[in-house]
């Protein structure tokens, strides 16, 4: 029910992109501009500024970004509850979660959130923590899941799983009888890590921080942006990554990979629902719910 035009002029306002805003939306790029000509000819205003190709908000743009924001959050929440009075589910869901959780925690519960809740449009971005908190503190997505450390005070931060991070190698990478490392001994020995933005590299640096560590007191050998980058590369080397132990549950199975333990050292973390404070989607606490039930039956199993 929400004015198209308004969501072309968002989609534009958001993407910086007319193009990117066809793509997103499904209609012709001369339909993309033809909408935002209507808004600027109903204002008589300029809202994007065009040179060399690129575009940015003008001044009028911007106010306009601003309402756009909340008049189309009302409106996404106006379809939510005016479904749940006949008892159904239906709306928009726009999530971001970080690497590990999209590709080894969330994969089986949406697949059941979608099964039961049929008329909700789920959408998932996939990147590192940072990008997910960014992206809930611009509105971009309604929720996001992001590992360990709190650090945006505009956000809230709910904890839903607790998460071992384990240091690995693959199985012929140091003798067979070595199970435990000293913490000198993990100083030394080359490790491949997450990028910089990262939630894992985040939790790393906290509990060497408690042990008086710095990243750069260990022999970093490199950094890789994603788990299973860093997996591969160790199927081929003898270095050592910090992976968490869901990502690790087939190799370990065939024994490809082992766990080194680091006498000292224990890498936990939090995975976290991160949202905008005071703002309460409803579809979104739908499925902060659905996610925690659907942990605990897996827990007690």
């Amino acid at each position: 029910m929400s004015d198209f035009r308004l969501k072309v002029f968002y989609s534009v306002a958001k993407n910086l992109s007319f193009t990117k805003a066809s793509q997103e939306l499904f209609v012709s790029q001369p339909a993309v501009t033809k909408h935002v000509h209507e808004l600027e000819s109903m204002y008589h205003v300029r809202l994007f500024d065009r040179m060399n190709n690129k575009i940015s908000l003008t001044e009028a743009g911007k106010v306009m970004m601003e309402h756009c924001e909340r008049i189309l959050t009302e409106y996404r929440k106006m379809e939510y509850d005016m479904h749940l009075l006949n008892n159904e589910y239906a709306g928009e869901l726009r999530l971001g979660a970080s690497t590990t959780i999209a590709q080894y925690i969330l994969p089986p519960i949406l697949a059941k959130f979608t099964d039961k809740y049929p008329q909700i449009k789920v959408s998932l971005i996939d990147t590192n923590s940072r990008n997910v908190e960014n992206a809930v503190s611009e509105h971009t997505i309604d929720m996001g899941m992001v590992e360990g450390v709190f650090r945006t005070p505009n956000l809230k931060y709910e904890a839903f799983l607790c998460d071992e991070l384990v240091p690995v190698v693959r199985s012929s990478a140091l003798p067979a009888d070595v199970e435990e490392i000293t913490l000198e001994e993990f100083c030394k020995i080359p490790l491949v890590l997450r990028e910089r933005g990262s939630g894992t590299l985040d939790a790393i640096e906290t509990v060497l921080a408690e042990e008086g560590l710095k990243l750069s007191s260990l022999n970093v050998r490199m950094h890789l942006g994603s788990t299973e980058s860093i997996k591969s590369f160790l199927a081929c080397s003898d270095c050592m990554g910090i992976i968490s132990i869901a990502a690790l549950v087939k190799e370990l199975g065939e024994g490809q990979f082992r766990v080194i333990d680091v006498s000292g050292l224990q890498f936990t973390r939090h995975f976290c629902f991160v949202s905008a404070q005071g703002q309460e989607i409803e579809a979104a606490q739908l499925f902060m719910r659905f996610v925690r039930s659907s942990l605990e039956r897996t827990k007690d199993k």
